[in-house]
């Protein structure tokens, strides 16, 4: 049990550094308040208080914002966990300058994977990460303009 509040209480932490590198800080606070409690706190909170939680900390900030104003939308990092490289995938609806690149947990850059002009449509990217990152928590930033969307993988 105590594993698996370990378990729990890392995704957790990832989940909010995501969300706090997004912008979006709004469950933020409620989940870290788990961070501030020991171990018998945690457990004696219900798997259905967790689950509501850890559902609210998934949440894509960008899903409030109108669909047809964004410039990108659909995005996909896969496979994941990531062995040797990782696709990205995404759909831009005009053309736009894209940056994309893979962040650790505390929002440094660890690589640039690319940065340049994509025109509008269906991009599918492959990038090779073999030896190049360490195993552990990463999240792609995907940027064009003022959008940005952040997506966690796991290199192993």
């Amino acid at each position: 049990m105590r594993k698996h509040l370990q378990y729990v209480r890392t995704w957790l932490y990832i989940s909010v550094v995501a969300l706090v590198v997004s912008a979006n800080v709004s469950y933020a606070a409620e989940a870290h308040l788990l961070f501030k409690v020991d171990t018998a706190s945690i457990s004696s909170l219900s798997t259905n208080q967790l689950a509501s939680i850890a559902s609210r900390t998934r949440r894509d900030p960008g899903s409030l914002v109108d669909v047809n104003n964004k410039v990108i939308t659909n995005v996909k990092v896969f496979y994941n966990p990531v062995a040797e490289q990782v696709a990205v995938s995404f759909k831009l609806s005009k053309l736009s300058s894209v940056s994309i690149r893979v962040m650790d947990a505390l929002g440094n850059e660890v690589m640039g994977l690319m940065n340049g002009d994509l025109d509008g449509g269906i991009q599918s990217l492959n990038f090779d990460t073999s030896s190049k990152l360490p195993a552990g928590f990463y999240f792609v930033r995907v940027t064009s303009g003022s959008e940005t969307v952040i997506k966690r993988i796991s290199i192993r």
